[in-house]
């Protein structure tokens, strides 16, 4: 076989074409062919000798070598194979998502939505992520509330009551560089940060606030909790939401259980009933109090303006008795006198002087008399009162002379003559 025969490559077929040198390059099927049968060609030399069968059959034609030739078929060939490695660069990605290219493994830059190009594989690659589609976790249970995982469901309160929480976590990815190589296992840390949260929480809570009244501020509490557990992991995860889903004492102590709800609402409903009990009964003690406080107050200052009115009255009444003693003690009588028979109905009449029939008109007297109690003119100088006290033998001798026979000349001239005298 010779290596630097020019036609190698360039023979024709079995049936003797052949193929000028000045055409072009020959055809890659063609050339595969002729590459396949020389090389056969050349092992069965090295097997069986330049004889076939040992009949003298067909003899193969020596192989010979084209150094040009095969030259420009491979490299034709590393040509669409380079076209090809480039064109394995190329990527999309969608909306939504981010594109991470690594340069021999470590992370390189992102890459926005749109068709992109890398260095390809082995120098660069690229991965995916989906940062706007929101991810749902549930612990306690998987699928249906019905399939309970009581490992993680089942928790312990302040009060030490065990209760039953299922809850479902919502989240999305706010840095998808954090979220591939901060950690490990990203999702899986977010459950075992809820499950740390939600425990910690309802651990510091009691059992009636978890389940009725504070429900909703639990989960709100959750959320913020876990949020700053997977900011301080650097896990690039947002907590969207988290809901409860059930929350329940164990099945074992269910029965009981209700039965101290239902002692529950009716210590709420007997607390309410007395509450409103109170709210109808404190009002109108509180005012009858407040009644009989006001009357008191009037009674205390009522009393006070008497008792001064009265001092008032009693030291004028002695600045006057200390001008004229005879006069006032005289008038102080008069008016006392005037008051007690002002107040009764009774009518005195002398029978010894006269014996004629008296014509008394008692209604008339009756009206009289209270009108001359309400008149402050009126006194005991009238002359129904003078009638009155001289009628009267022991009123006569009670009241002084000046006084009883005021209207008559004789007592003037003797009271007139008695003050000269003492003077």
């Amino acid at each position: 076989m010779s290596l630097n025969d020019p036609q190698w490559g360039n023979r024709g077929n079995d049936d003797g074409g052949g193929r000028r040198p000045n055409q072009g390059p020959p055809d890659l099927e063609q050339l595969w062919r002729d590459l396949n049968r020389r090389l056969s060609g050349i092992f069965d030399r090295k097997r069986g000798g330049g004889d076939r069968g040992g009949d003298g059959g067909d003899q193969r034609p020596p192989v010979q070598f084209n150094p040009k030739f095969l030259g420009g078929g491979i490299g034709l060939l590393l040509v669409l194979v380079v076209v090809v490695w480039l064109a394995s660069g190329f990527y999309i990605v969608d909306a939504g998502q981010r594109g991470l290219v690594l340069q021999f493994g470590r992370y390189k830059e992102s890459s926005d939505p749109g068709l992109r190009w890398r260095l390809p594989y082995p120098v660069q690659s690229h991965e995916l992520v989906n940062i706007a589609g929101v991810r749902t976790l549930e612990v306690g249970y998987r699928g249906t509330e019905r399939n309970k995982v009581l490992k993680e469901a089942l928790m312990l309160t302040d009060d030490e009551n065990i209760i039953n929480i299922q809850f479902a976590v919502q989240y999305i990815l706010k840095d998808p560089v954090d979220y591939v190589f901060a950690n490990r296992n990203p999702d899986e840390a977010v459950m075992q940060v809820a499950e740390t949260a939600i425990r910690q929480i309802v651990g510091k809570n009691k059992m009636d606030f978890v389940l009725y009244e504070g429900r909703e501020q639990v989960a709100v509490n959750a959320s913020q909790l876990m949020q700053e557990i997977l900011d301080r992991y650097k896990t690039g995860i947002l907590i969207s939401k988290v809901t409860m889903q059930n929350a329940q004492p164990p099945e074992q102590v269910q029965a009981a259980f209700d039965d101290a709800v239902k002692a529950s609402q009716d210590r709420a409903r007997l607390k309410n009933e007395g509450q409103a009990y109170a709210n109808d009964v404190i009002p109108r003690a509180q005012g009858t109090a407040a009644r009989l406080y006001e009357e008191a107050e009037g009674y205390k200052q009522r009393v006070i303006a008497n008792a001064e009115g009265d001092a008032s009255r009693f030291s004028q009444i002695n600045t006057e008795y200390a001008k004229a003693p005879e006069v006032t003690r005289s008038r102080m009588y008069l008016d006392t006198m005037q008051q007690v028979y002002s107040n009764t109905s009774k009518v005195l009449v002398d029978t010894k002087g006269q014996g004629n029939l008296l014509y008394l008109p008692l209604d008339k007297l009756i009206q009289g008399a209270g009108a001359l109690a309400a008149s402050p003119v009126g006194g005991a100088g009238s002359p129904e009162i003078a009638a009155t006290v001289r009628s009267s033998p022991a009123i006569a001798n009670e009241v002084p002379p000046q006084i009883a026979d005021r209207n008559e000349p004789r007592s003037r001239d003797t009271l007139r003559q008695r003050d000269r005298e003492s003077r």
